[in-house]
């Protein structure tokens, strides 16, 4: 069992406490369900975007401690600010350090999109997404079957989010949905946690043409951006390079800054 399967294995556990503590139609009553959500697709396919997703994380399982003193909100509005196409933040307390009010406190001050990255494994995640403020969210394919995925799909759009869908390996693109939004490739091997690009790239080969799709771990030099955004790709999420240094929004800016300099 791979580290994926294991806090997907947690995450029934946290679901199930959540449910018991706060149900569906108490979240449906959250301010955000009144608020239109922003296109992380637009952001990305949008002239000029940077593509860059910054993601606000504070430990991780490959890493451990990363940033435990980080600021949320200062360090997403850095980053905002900083030409980031969007915002990714971790949910996810256990393994990564972070907290839903880190997201409702993001979502409710920036003016780019917001993804809610979390293990999802029941819709009731989806509709505690957009209680929190999220924009869109992560579905993982290792996790999820194919009905799953096609019915969250579905679950998050009626409720106005769009959908994130995270491939590892080749053997999963079968599972992909027509209706999902943007396609994360996960450069990182789950059993080893080592960095392949090149498995990336054979990958996007086979995705459909009209996929938007997203770069996710190990990205760490403008250049592998360039190298990246040559082959197709449109989105770079990244995290630990950015929130290992002590001001991730300024390492940020000027990740950009090079970024746009090679377009």
């Amino acid at each position: 069992m791979n580290v994926l399967q294991n806090i997907a294995k947690h995450m029934y556990t946290v679901v199930e406490r959540r449910r018991n503590l706060v149900s569906p139609s108490v979240l449906e009553k959250s301010c955000f369900f009144s608020k239109k959500c922003i296109s992380a697709r637009d952001a990305l396919e949008k002239r000029g975007s940077s593509g860059i997703i910054a993601e606000f994380k504070r430990r991780s399982p490959s890493k451990g401690d990363i940033n435990t003193t980080a600021d949320p909100l200062e360090t997403a509005l850095g980053y905002e600010a900083s030409g980031a196409a969007a915002v990714s933040v971790l949910t996810n307390s256990r393994y990564f350090g972070g907290s839903a009010e880190f997201l409702c406190l993001i979502a409710n001050s920036l003016t780019i999109p917001v993804l809610r990255k979390e293990f999802i494994i029941d819709e009731y995640q989806i509709i505690e997404a957009k209680a929190l403020g999220a924009d869109f969210i992560l579905l993982i394919c290792e996790i999820l079957t194919a009905e799953e995925i096609r019915r969250f799909t579905q679950c998050a759009h009626t409720l106005g989010m769009e959908v994130l869908l995270e491939l590892h390996s080749e053997e999963q693109i079968n599972k992909i949905s027509d209706e999902v939004d943007l396609i994360g490739i996960n450069n990182r091997d789950l059993t080893t946690f080592t960095v392949d690009l090149d498995a990336s790239c054979r990958m996007i080969e086979q995705l459909p043409r009209d996929s938007v799709v997203v770069a996710e771990s190990g990205i760490d030099t403008p250049d592998t951006v360039d190298a990246l955004r040559s082959r197709g790709f449109q989105g770079f999420l990244m995290g630990e390079y950015f929130m290992k240094q002590s001001r991730p929004d300024k390492v940020c800016g000027d990740f950009v800054r090079a970024v746009q300099c090679a377009v």
